[in-house]
């Protein structure tokens, strides 16, 4: 009896050890205000380090941009795996907030959604200045949901100087079929009176900026998705452009269920890609 005692006691301990051990080794979770001086004004930012940081390597970074009507903590508190996943793969998860329905555009119509400018220079240059990493686009990716996935796709393609690897999920990677939806005629003029405009701020009419090899993307959509089509659209762009490319298309709709799954696959790849550089 005093034996089986002994026993579990032991057992209880190293089970308690091993906890508090995982606890001690969870990636950590800072939310900081960002200077933007484009807009004249604070941003907040979620920057998830991992559980390595305190070690004296530096470390890539993958930019993470949450959809129309977000903000900057949808993803931590939405798709708590990521925190796992910088752990796994020791890199850091910044998670900007994109403003309303900015798209991640500097608007030539308002001043104030200047998103362009604050993500690819002013907050790139913050995170490199205040934190441990790998200040080279090898060491930077960018992806993103919704209006996230377009900002994503339309910042690396137009930074392929700021970064390495960029991926997409449920992205609208084609505006120009929705006009009247989630505020981008605010943004860019409507389509009626701006043409010129959407046709230039479209994802995907901007492959043309893209050689084979230049970027390594990853593209998701859900098979349920209203953004499906344009998605299939650009995955057939890019394959008679002959752009190397991952493409995942699986059932799931417009919602975080499709995105928490999504988000793991656009980690791998770009830890993949971390690790060949």
């Amino acid at each position: 009896m005093k034996k089986a005692f002994l026993s579990f006691f032991a057992s209880a301990v190293f089970i308690f050890c091993q906890f508090n051990a995982a606890q001690v080794s969870a990636a950590q979770v800072d939310t900081v205000e960002v200077n933007s001086a484009v807009m004249k004004t604070k941003l907040k930012v979620v920057v998830v380090r991992p559980a390595g940081y305190s070690s004296g390597k530096e470390f890539p970074v993958v930019y993470l941009l949450h959809g129309y009507s977000g903000n900057h903590s949808n993803w931590i508190t939405k798709a708590p795996g990521i925190q796992q996943a910088a752990d796994q793969y020791n890199m850091m998860i910044v998670c900007p907030d994109g403003g309303f329905s900015s798209w991640y555009w500097d608007s030539p119509v308002d001043p104030q959604s200047q998103f362009e400018t604050y993500i690819s220079r002013e907050l790139v240059a913050y995170v490199d200045k205040n934190y441990k990493t790998i200040k080279d686009r090898k060491g930077r990716g960018i992806t993103g949901l919704s209006m996230g996935g377009h900002g994503a796709l339309y910042l690396a393609l137009k930074h392929q100087d700021v970064y390495g690897t960029a991926g997409s999920m449920s992205g609208g990677v084609d505006i120009r079929p929705f006009p009247n939806n989630w505020d981008m005629a605010k943004r860019l003029g409507s389509y009626a009176e701006q043409p010129e405009r959407w046709e230039k701020n479209t994802v995907i009419n901007m492959l043309h900026l893209l050689t084979p090899n230049s970027l390594s993307l990853i593209i998701d959509c859900g098979t349920e998705d209203f953004f499906y089509g344009v998605n299939e659209n650009l995955h057939q762009q890019l394959e008679y452009r002959k752009i190397p490319h991952d493409y995942i298309s699986r059932p799931g709709a417009h919602n975080w269920p499709y995105w928490e799954n999504a988000v793991q696959h656009q980690l791998l790849f770009m830890n993949t890609y971390f690790s060949k550089k």
